[in-house]
């Protein structure tokens, strides 16, 4: 759900969530997709299968709102389902891209929910649409399930395979037929997706443990890059079909989208994020009386750059966690009071100090300017921006909706530029050595980074096909090549 006042941050495009084998499996869901809302909340959808058909509701809004109804719920019956929250990129949010997808193939049904995306999905859209096939969505999804369904191949794994082996980009994905449930990764493992357990053995399939948490599922192990688990009355299985890459997961995911309570590859997000705010303080510390977050995702660096600076830590903006879409005609002189309707400051706490403001990062740096502005306006001598991540300066093509580069205020200002731009009396960004260190490395390997941080480097890991003009023949012979 948008508002016209975008708190300037980059926003996930999804979260999914499925569960095998379980009497109240929808029900599971919609409460996975609760503990997930923060990756998605444009829409939701589930798709559930009894054993002999399959159901499912999607709907714009945010879960609680989609699946309040008794009956709906009961209309998702049954014994497997997958579901998905979704922020929408620009242009698509409509309710036939809502999903997860469904389609009856020669095998039989096939639902997937998709975290991420395809980068040449327009390419391979092009070719599927010269052999006949009709898409109902913008979805790069649907570019999946159509693959699967024109696959020369056997069996439906066979199939899901030749499809995977034809797409490029980042992905977690969850797949339910009418004999199994699968999770996936893409080779190098960009996206997150984990496994859990309930007592009674049902398997559970969600992008991060905080959703594993909320139905009480005991955490197995992180679904592995370039990995196909597939659970079924059988058993459990894995198969791992493609080349194995050295994994460059989204490091994005610890500075940012994934919540504070989750373990997302073996590392605390919350432990991460303080770590990263004793990284700033030891690189960009300087005298003063008070360390304020902009909440909420700066919380934790800030709990640990004050703790690293013998600073101490106050809330001294305070967070409106109610707001949605205004009933208040969104003209321009409302739109600039926008922030205060999210954020207001905490006057006792900021007046006459020296302030070390930190947040997780600058995209626009729109935000960044009013509540400088904000603290300043209640009283604060001095005001000190810290960020947790290096500057912005490139945009993601990997499942994160990123203004383009031409908007990221890093793209065109250097860090002086920006503290003029922000009006802060001075700026720092955590040191990409620094990062790496709080997130447990010696220092970032450039010859082989550790982790996709495109959006700081522009070291992008997988092909860009679709944004670089190609089509699928020269991006089959970039695979082909390695």
């Amino acid at each position: 759900m948008t508002t016209p006042f975008d708190d300037d941050h980059l926003r996930e495009e999804c979260g999914i969530f499925g569960i095998y084998r379980h009497a109240e499996a929808a029900r599971h869901v919609a409460l996975g997709l609760h503990a997930l809302q923060h990756r998605g909340q444009e829409a939701a959808g589930i798709v559930a299968f009894d054993g002999a058909r399959f159901t499912a509701h999607r709907a714009m809004g945010h879960v609680g709102d989609v699946f309040e109804s008794d009956r709906v719920m009961a209309e998702l019956s049954g014994y497997a389902a997958i579901g998905h929250v979704r922020y929408a990129t620009f242009g698509a949010t409509i309710l036939r891209n809502v999903q997860p997808l469904f389609a009856d193939l020669a095998f039989g049904g096939l639902a997937i929910a998709h975290n991420g995306n395809l980068t040449n999905a327009m390419a391979l859209r092009r070719r599927l649409v010269k052999e006949g096939c009709i898409f109902q969505s913008t979805s790069d999804t649907e570019v999946i399930l159509h693959l699967v369904a024109t696959s020369s191949k056997g069996g439906e794994i066979d199939r899901l395979i030749d499809a995977l082996n034809q797409i490029e980009g980042a992905y977690s994905l969850v797949a339910l037929t009418e004999g199994m449930m699968m999770g996936m990764r893409d080779p190098l493992g960009v996206r997150p997706l984990v496994m859990g357990r309930l007592d009674d053995g049902a398997m559970v399939f969600a992008s991060e443990t905080c959703a594993l948490d909320i139905i009480g599922a005991d955490f197995v192990r992180d679904v592995e890059p370039g990995e196909i688990v597939i659970v079924s009355d059988e058993g459990i299985r894995s198969l791992k079909p493609f080349t194995t890459l050295k994994p460059r997961f989204c490091i994005f995911e610890h500075i940012y989208f994934a919540r504070p309570d989750s373990v997302v590859e073996g590392r605390s997000v919350y432990d991460v994020r303080k770590q990263i705010g004793a990284e700033l303080a030891r690189e960009s510390g300087l005298p003063a009386d008070v360390v304020i977050p902009v909440p909420d995702s700066g919380v934790p660096a800030s709990i640990g750059y004050a703790a690293e600076a013998g600073i101490p830590f106050e809330l001294g903006i305070i967070r409106n966690h109610y707001v949605g879409r205004t009933f208040i005609e969104p003209t321009q002189q409302i739109r600039n009071l926008g922030v205060k309707l999210k954020h207001n400051a905490n006057r006792p706490q900021l007046q006459g100090k020296r302030v070390i403001l930190v947040d997780d990062s600058i995209v626009r740096g729109t935000t960044s300017l009013k509540i400088v502005q904000m603290v300043r306006d209640a009283g604060a001598t001095e005001v000190h921006m810290r960020i947790a991540s290096p500057p912005t300066t490139h945009s993601c093509f990997y499942g994160v909706d990123t203004p383009e580069r031409s908007q990221l205020l890093a793209a065109s200002h250097d860090v002086e530029g920006m503290r003029k731009f922000i009006q802060a009396d001075s700026l720092a960004f955590i040191s990409m050595d620094g990062l790496y260190r709080a997130m447990g490395e010696v220092r970032r390997n450039p010859d082989s980074p550790q982790f996709c941080d495109a959006c700081f480097t522009g070291d992008y890991p997988i092909s860009l096909t679709d944004h670089w003009g190609g089509d699928e023949d020269q991006s089959r012979r970039r695979r082909a090549a390695g």
